[in-house]
């Protein structure tokens, strides 16, 4: 399919993983299209070491249904660009004309969304903390949150703030899909590596109830 565009070449194509430093030293393409499906080999890892030696090459990752914190850390790891394997021949192609003209091009299922703002963050270079206090959080959110990072369950939690189970996970949903997170332990350790227990409560934007 690519080998039939006249503005693209296919100069390899690999099975797993296998020589990709020799043959990206040998032909230096300016894309890789990586399936972060690989098997026996880790796609991150592949990622820093192409982006390391390799800073000419941008890559861009096919997935299934990629998570959001995946994703965050892909773009943060120096990926360019994604494609669903539902993605049409149009879009495919797309994406990769984008990705060589320099643009950076998220799943189109998360354009549009506040996840895409934190990914911005990401590519203007701000450090993980400064990213998440960009996302605005309600009064009741940050408590949730600093009671998780106590290791509180919902029902604890719901007892505390005097909320019904339903509401407190209500919260936790929302909390997650604020921090493109997908576990309680993700929220917990990102207060924890935050430096100070409260950092996840104060540092953040204050909305009401």
């Amino acid at each position: 399919m690519l080998s039939k565009q006249k503005d693209m070449q296919c100069v390899e194509t690999v099975g797993n993983g296998e020589n990709i430093s020799d043959l990206l030293q040998k032909h230096k393409p300016e894309i890789l299209l990586l399936d972060r499906g690989l098997r026996n080999r880790n796609s991150l890892s592949l990622i820093k070491m192409v982006r390391k030696k390799f800073q000419t090459t941008r890559i861009i990752v096919m997935d299934l249904i990629p998570a959001q914190e995946d994703v965050f850390e892909f773009v943060q790891e120096g990926v360019s660009g994604f494609i669903l394997k539902e993605a049409t021949v149009s879009d495919f192609l797309k994406t990769i004309r984008d990705v060589s003209k320099g643009l950076n091009v998220l799943p189109h299922n998360m354009t549009g969304s506040l996840f895409s703002q934190i990914v911005e963050h990401a590519l203007n270079g701000s450090n993980h903390s400064a990213i998440m206090d960009s996302v605005t959080m309600t009064k009741r959110e940050r408590q949730v949150i600093g009671l998780i990072s106590e290791g509180c369950t919902n029902k604890e939690i719901a007892l505390d703030l005097h909320l019904s189970t339903y509401t407190v996970k209500s919260h936790v949903h929302n909390i997650l899909e604020k921090l493109a997170l997908s576990t309680r332990v993700q929220i917990a350790k990102y207060v924890h590596d935050s430096g100070k227990k409260e950092s996840a409560s104060r540092g953040t934007s204050l909305m009401d109830d």
